[in-house]
Parts: C-alpha cells; sequence; structure tokens
C-alpha cells in the first residue's frame, strides 16, 4: 500500500509542523511555492509503521544471503563507515583540502601507493567516480599514448566475447573500433584467433583476468606477448581482482593499463549507481597520461598535482578530490586486512566458489566448464532443464526468491546457454553455503517434478513476477493522484 492510500485529510504530525506564520530566511520569496505540495497527510505513527514496514521488506546483504556473480556483494565492515565519518574527514570543506586536509591527503596518497604495490603497477590515480569512468579513463589514456608517438593507424580494441558490456561500450566511447575475440573450450581467450585479429590497427586488449567466466586464462603471457609484438596494450578490468588480490598481479601478468571497482575487491558500498570510485593505475611509459587529480607528497606535506605539471595528462574526470568517503573506505579495510588479510580474501573466496561448485554438481548441476577449477565464481547451466521442462534460468532465479535468497546474475556471460553465475564471496559461512546448496536443489527437485511452480515464481513476495524489461525502461517512480 502507498502511504497516499493512508492519508485522510486533515490528519499530521503535529509536533513535526512548522507554525503558519514561520518563513523560511534562506529561501527568497519569489522562489516559494503557491500551492501546498500532495503529500500524504498521515500521522506521525503511520509515517513510522510505513517507512518500517518498506525497510523490512529491503533485501540487503545485512540480512540475507546474497551470491551476486560478476559484481561482488562483500560485507561491508561497520568499522569502515565510523572511522571514515570521523569529524575530521567530514568536516573538511574541499576548498581548503590541501591547507586544511592534510589528514585526509595523507590518507589518499597512502592508499594510492598501496594500490600501486597490490596491482603492480608504476602509478595510480584515485580519480574516477565509478569503474565504468575507470574503463574509459584507460581508454583515453591508451589513445593518448598512442597519438604521443604519432601513430594513430591504431584504430581497433580488442576485446573477448567473455568481457563485460561496458568495455566495448567504453572503446567506443574512446573512439575505436571493436573487434571481439572468440572464448576456446577451455574458457581461455583463443589464441589462434587472436592472432588473426592483431595487427598495426590494434591499439590494445580488454581483459578481466580471472575472466567472467569463472577461469583464470591460462595463456595470459602468450596473450601479452602476441599484443604487445604487435604494439598495443593490454587493459586489465579489476572487476574480478577479488580473486587474486595478494596472489597475482596485473603488472606482473603483463598489463599496462587497469581500473579497479573498490567495491569489488575492497568492500566499498555498492550503492545502486553511486557514489562509487574506480581508481586508474598504469605502467611507466603511460604515467604522464594519469588523470587528475593524483596525490603527491613533497616531504612532509601531500597535494595535488597541478595540469601544468602533468600537462599530458587526460584531464580532471572529478571534481575536487573525488567520492572521498568511498576511497576512505577502501584505504580503512585495506589497513585493517594488511597483506596476510587480503591474501586470505582471495583464498576464502575462492574455497568457498569452488566448494560450492563442487556441492552443486553432486546435487546434480551442470558446469559450464567442468575441467576447470573456479577462481571466485563460477557457472552452471540450466540448458536441460530448458529444454526438457521447460524451465528457464529466470524461472530458477525467481524461485530463489522465495526461499529469501538474492538470485545470481543470469544469462550473462551471454555465450553460456541458460546462464547462472554464482559468486558466494569470502565472508560467508560453511553454514549459509550449505542452506544455499539445498535451496538450489529443492528448486531443481520441484523443476523436474512441478515445473509450473517453478515458471510461476515467486509466490511469496510483496509483488509477483515483473515484466523486467518494462520496469527497467518505464520505471513508474512519481506518485500522481488521479
Amino acid at each position: 500500500m502507498l502511504i497516499f492510500d493512508r492519508s485522510r485529510p486533515g490528519r499530521a504530525a503535529l509536533a513535526q509542523l512548522l507554525p503558519e506564520t514561520a518563513e523560511s530566511p534562506l529561501i527568497p520569496g519569489h522562489l516559494l511555492r503557491n500551492t501546498p505540495p500532495a503529500l500524504p497527510e498521515v500521522s506521525e505513527l503511520d509515517a513510522v509503521r510505513h517507512y518500517t514496514r518498506l525497510s523490512q521488506q529491503n533485501y540487503a546483504i545485512d540480512t540475507q544471503f546474497y551470491p551476486l556473480g560478476s559484481c561482488t556483494m562483500k560485507y561491508n565492515p561497520k568499522a569502515c563507515h565510523d572511522l571514515a565519518s570521523l569529524p575530521g574527514f567530514l568536516d573538511t570543506h574541499p576548498l581548503g583540502l590541501e591547507r586544511a586536509g592534510q589528514g585526509t591527503l595523507a590518507c589518499l596518497y597512502e592508499l594510492q601507493e598501496m594500490l600501486r604495490e597490490i596491482t603492480g603497477m608504476a602509478g595510480v590515480s584515485l580519480a574516477c567516480a565509478a569503474g565504468a569512468q575507470g574503463e574509459f579513463a584507460g581508454v583515453a589514456m591508451i589513445r593518448a599514448y598512442h597519438l604521443s608517438r604519432g601513430d594513430s593507424a591504431r584504430t581497433e580494441m580488442l576485446v573477448p566475447d567473455a568481457a563485460h558490456g561496458t568495455n566495448p561500450a567504453s572503446a567506443t566511447m574512446g573512439g575505436f573500433r571493436v573487434r571481439e575475440i572468440a572464448t576456446d573450450s577451455d574458457g581461455n581467450v583463443d589464441l589462434a584467433a587472436l592472432d588473426q585479429a592483431v595487427g598495426p590497427q590494434t591499439a590494445g586488449i580488454m581483459l578481466t583476468n580471472p575472466s567472467t567466466l569463472g577461469v583464470f586464462d591460462q595463456h595470459i603471457q602468450a596473450i601479452a606477448d602476441v599484443v604487445h609484438k604487435a604494439g598495443g596494450l593490454l587493459y586489465y578490468d579489476g572487476a574480478n581482482l577479488n580473486a587474486i588480490a595478494g596472489k597475482v598481479r596485473p603488472g606482473d601478468m603483463g598489463f599496462d593499463v587497469i581500473h579497479l571497482n573498490l567495491h569489488k575487491t575492497f568492500s566499498t558500498p555498492h550503492g545502486g549507481g553511486g557514489p562509487g570510485a574506480g581508481p586508474v593505475g598504469v605502467d611507466h611509459k603511460l604515467l604522464p597520461f594519469l588523470p587528475l587529480p593524483v596525490i603527491v607528497a613533497d616531504g612532509a606535506r601531500y597535494r595535488m598535482l597541478t595540469e601544468s605539471e602533468q600537462p599530458q595528462s587526460i584531464g580532471h574526470l572529478v571534481t575536487f578530490a573525488g567520492n572521498v568517503g568511498v576511497l576512505l573506505r577502501a584505504y580503512i579495510y585495506i589497513r585493517m586486512l594488511g597483506r596476510a588479510g587480503l591474501e586470505r580474501v582471495a583464498e576464502f573466496s575462492t574455497l568457498n566458489a569452488n566448494y560450492l561448485l563442487r556441492k552443486l554438481v553432486e546435487n546434480g548441476f551442470e558446469p559450464a566448464f567442468p575441467q576447470r577449477r573456479a577462481a571466485h565464481e563460477f557457472i552452471i547451466t540450466l540448458k536441460r532443464l530448458a529444454k526438457e521442462r521447460h524451465v528457464t534460468a529466470l524461472d530458477f532465479a525467481k524461485r530463489l526468491l522465495d526461499y529469501g535468497v538474492h538470485a545470481p546474475t543470469v544469462y550473462f556471460p551471454l555465450l553460456i546457454p541458460e546462464c547462472f553465475l554464482i559468486e558466494p564471496t569470502e565472508t560467508e559461512s560453511k553454514e549459509t553455503l550449505d542452506a544455499f546448496i539445498q535451496v538450489m536443489a529443492a528448486i531443481l527437485q520441484e523443476a523436474e517434478t512441478e515445473p509450473d511452480r517453478v515458471k510461476s515464481a515467486p509466490h511469496s513476495l510483496p509483488v509477483r513476477r515483473l515484466d523486467e524489461v518494462r520496469a527497467a525502461r518505464h520505471p513508474d517512480l512519481a506518485y500522481r493522484s488521479e
């Protein structure tokens, strides 16, 4: 029920009302509205109950299991939020950051250095307000590098068919023509296809490793050799760094440019579109092109590089120092875990994924790559159910909601039929994983014996099955009284 449906004329939270004669000294009179807004007229208790009820209907990592592959829904330690909210951080005005915010700048500088060490790159910029903007920055740096050498013939960006959709989008925005590279039967980049595609027109290749197929590319060194020999650069999509942090570094694999999604590896909130942070890193030859701001240390003082000091930079991509609150949460998370803790994250996330994969196979599920071990996520395919019982991956995902489990990513990557991409993260207990296995097995049994029950799910939620395309493209978010 909408709160407007509870509205009764004249009902109000009287203790919250301003006196009728009150005027705001902050808003000029000509900007004040002449008619009252169409707000619901409810008591304070009705309003409290309404919004409390809505909050209880929310699905969140703080309350339930969230195996959303390809976009880590890690637990966000509350200590990170508390420390990033200290008055010394919150009360710093961005215009006075260099003069009065030396402590904040010191933290950001140390975060740059820690990310540089974790990734094996020569330099890092914390600029970029999201991973997608980080991708654009990386592509822009590749373009600037080639043009700076007078090489304007490199017009193609190679992108594997298992790539995130943002990769070809970023490459296109950067002015490149996208050329797709096939995946082989083991989930690696097809080296024969790569050999045929590279040439003097190749600006670079965009890779996620481990890939969206949940496996570490066994040919990464050969890929680096082929692309570098052709004069191209390697771009690392850091979406799955969580599986290898502290174990393998993109810089050591041969990558020239990286971006990181802090929420996927360093436990900052995934805020439904923002605010986010997508730092970028580069090797030595791309250092002059890093986006601003870049924090530097002058003795005991910290400051931001100016455009005159970094004349080949691709420029400012965020105002002031970016989304500092998000960056501070990642800084605190890394400091809390330390080197050994980050290694355990990679170990436990991979262990959890392989435990789930093994148990689901034992319960009758079909892995997409049975010959490969999982990284921190893996894929099962429900193509047999779709063919024999007409129960699709979408049906299966909807039925999970009835059991109180958030659905994993479905139908991505596109090359796996009836795809189910599962990522448990390192923060879930064995008991939670076992409960998820039981739910999956129960739904599989239902699909065999009561397929219509699965196909008509969800049954227990406040709303039944939505037209997802219509809900995404035509959201009805504003109340209008008829």
